[in-house]
């Protein structure tokens, strides 16, 4: 697999510069002061954020990242260079904590967004900043700082505004690749989705939001059954869950307890997630709509969640047949989350 969510590495700032011990000699300049310049400072570790990335893979199989060591000070006044600072280039959305304790250090969530997360050491000063009225001719310097080092656990949360939830082969790839440009792998066998899809639903005239296909929870995805463990916490950030429930032909005693499953695996994993708006999307209708016996089965099953004040939804991905009114209802949703969130 090429997505990956979650790394530790170790981060050192650059070494500081010592500083330097010099006189000056010039000719007819007989008691020339001291001139040593200072070290440079060493090399800070940063993260940067970037769109384009998609995933901390990069970050597998490089373990430490050390920033540059900074010059000594030179004769002369000369301070040293500045050591080379290193970019660690990250996807939006990755959480930065302390590799030991856990602490939260950063949580980079717009692009272009810098994080220090070591700063390099201070370059050491020359013996001429030691010169006063009393000692004119200092003969000691300062050695530079040693950076500093640091374990670090980066772990990576999609940002995504609506989160498609439900179990295996319950139609989460064929909808996201009938309403966005995204193009997951679709089959008809347990966890086809293997990693965590994002599209872009086009939505009003000049927008649209942010929908990931989250691969197949089963029960005891918590505890780390199935692929589920993995992947519920890039459904954190979302403002509205679309659930899933394959209604087709021989599942129809089946949907409201897959639904059931699901809601006690998000309360087990985060309780907030069980109370996070969602509505529940009946989908493959294009298998059942001509068996009167399976339709009026359909209807006691819309009866439940209406009456827990749930919206439901008709699709079928194949046919189209209430798409549209899926992503009206959606989009309006998330644009009223946005506005209350400002």
């Amino acid at each position: 697999m090429n997505f990956i969510d979650e790394v530790e590495i170790t981060v050192k700032g650059g070494d500081g510069g010592r500083g330097c011990v010099s006189f000056r000699r010039e000719k007819f300049v007989p008691r020339g002061g001291p001139n040593g310049g200072d070290g440079g400072r060493g090399g800070n570790v940063v993260f940067l954020a970037e769109e384009r990335i998609t995933s901390l893979i990069d970050l597998r199989y490089k373990r430490i990242y050390k920033g540059g060591m900074g010059t000594h000070g030179q004769t002369s006044d000369c301070h040293g260079k500045q050591g080379e600072d290193i970019f660690i280039r990250i996807p939006v959305g990755t959480i930065i904590t302390d590799g030991d304790t856990g602490e939260l250090l950063g949580d980079l969530t717009k692009d272009g967004v810098e994080y220090i997360a070591m700063a390099g050491g201070r370059g050491g000063r020359g013996n001429a900043r030691f010169a006063t009225a009393t000692n004119q001719a200092p003969r000691h310097a300062q050695p530079g700082e040693i950076g500093e080092e640091r374990k670090l656990k980066l772990e990576l949360k999609l940002l995504a505004d609506v989160g498609i939830i439900g179990f295996p082969n319950a139609g989460k790839s064929t909808l996201i690749s009938s309403i966005s440009a995204a193009k997951p792998k679709v089959a008809d066998y347990p966890f086809t989705t293997l990693k965590p899809h994002l599209g872009v639903v086009e939505f009003g005239d000049f927008g649209g939001f942010v929908i990931a296909d989250i691969p197949g929870l089963v029960e005891g995805a918590h505890t780390g059954k199935g692929l589920g463990i993995r992947f519920l916490k890039h459904i954190e950030r979302t403002s509205i869950f679309i659930h899933m429930l394959d209604v087709s032909s021989g599942r129809m005693g089946e949907p409201l307890e897959d639904y059931k499953v699901i809601k006690n695996e998000l309360k087990e994993f985060n309780p907030e997630l069980a109370e996070r708006s969602e509505v529940v999307v009946f989908s493959k209708m294009d298998a059942v709509i001509d068996d009167p016996e399976e339709v009026e089965r359909l209807s006691d099953l819309l009866t439940y969640f209406t009456a827990q004040g749930i919206k439901v939804f008709k699709i079928s991905s194949v046919t189209g047949a209430g798409l549209k009114d899926l992503v009206n209802y959606v989009g309006g949703e998330v644009t009223k989350a946005k506005e209350d969130e400002e």
